[in-house]
């Protein structure tokens, strides 16, 4: 015998068709074109960890021509997930080959530890945020100028949100201490002992051409402290935009391997007038 719908079975419809949709937007919002590539920025950190199992390794060539600074800085990270999502662990190597202020630099420069902490996962209101603790190790040189002779410590807020179907924007806050750091003297001799303390802030906004090709321009401006050759104190505000393009040549299940180039110019003083910034980065699954 037929019998009408009671409230049990109302519930159970509406539940249905609200796992169906659900799942429908998630389907389309992992087509959306700006999905294509994600935690791909140059100059600006993206908030969203390793997934589990996927490790990344990034390399950066940047070239700047400027009267005072002119040549090679490179970096090579590489992006660990640590116990699923929520935790990541990655290392930083910086090396130079260039000429400051006439001194010829050339080495390895100080090497970061990293962790970060995926505190806000993304959703259609809430922004991507995972902040990054950083520690600083001395295994640059302080004389040639590769180095600061010091631990320091490092802190990072990363903020990244999307706006299906092409656009993406992405804002960083941070800072660095380095304690008790000697600087060379123009006699030769190292200075006395100096706490130097720098802010970074940054912004992005990237465009997706399609799923593979994003347009990108970014933004990022510093307060930078550093001894002088007296001995004393300096604080420069330095500040670059850099429009760029990154691409994912190989874009498979288990593997994505990413370039781009982006154009940093200098738009404070202190900056170094223009530049080219390079990028490759190869993403797989390990286990």
């Amino acid at each position: 015998m037929a019998r009408g719908w009671g409230i049990i079975d109302v519930a159970c419809a509406v539940l249905i068709a609200l796992g169906t949709a659900t799942n429908a937007a998630e389907t389309t919002r992992e087509k959306t074109p700006i999905d294509g590539i994600e935690d791909n920025s140059f100059l600006i950190e993206e908030a969203y960890n390793q997934d589990p199992g996927v490790v990344q390794h990034i390399f950066n060539a940047i070239y700047v021509n400027d009267p005072k600074n002119r040549g090679w800085s490179f970096s090579f990270t590489q992006e660990w997930p640590l116990y699923g999502l929520e935790h990541q662990i990655s290392f930083t190597i910086p090396s130079f080959a260039l000429r400051q202020e006439g001194e010829r630099v050339r080495g390895i420069g100080d090497m970061l530890i990293n962790y970060r902490y995926q505190l806000l996962e993304e959703n259609d209101c809430v922004p991507a945020f995972a902040p990054r603790f950083s520690l600083i190790l001395p295994t640059g040189n302080r004389r040639n100028g590769t180095g600061n002779g010091v631990v320091g410590y490092q802190w990072q807020l990363p903020f990244s949100k999307k706006f299906p179907p092409r656009l993406a924007a992405h804002a960083n806050l941070g800072l660095t201490y380095l304690p008790g750091v000697r600087g060379v003297l123009d006699s030769g001799d190292l200075s006395p002992k100096h706490a130097l303390v720098s802010y970074n802030l940054g912004a992005s906004g990237i465009y997706a051409i399609t799923s593979r090709l994003h347009a990108m321009l970014e933004w990022v401006g510093t307060f930078e402290e550093n001894l002088t050759g007296n001995g004393r104190a300096k604080r420069d505000f330095v500040a670059i935009i850099s429009p760029g393009v990154r691409a994912a040549v190989v874009d498979e299940e288990e593997l994505q391997i990413v370039t781009g180039v982006g154009l940093p110019i200098g738009i404070t003083k202190p900056a170094d007038n223009f530049g080219v910034f390079l990028y490759f980065s190869v993403e797989h699954k390990l286990w």
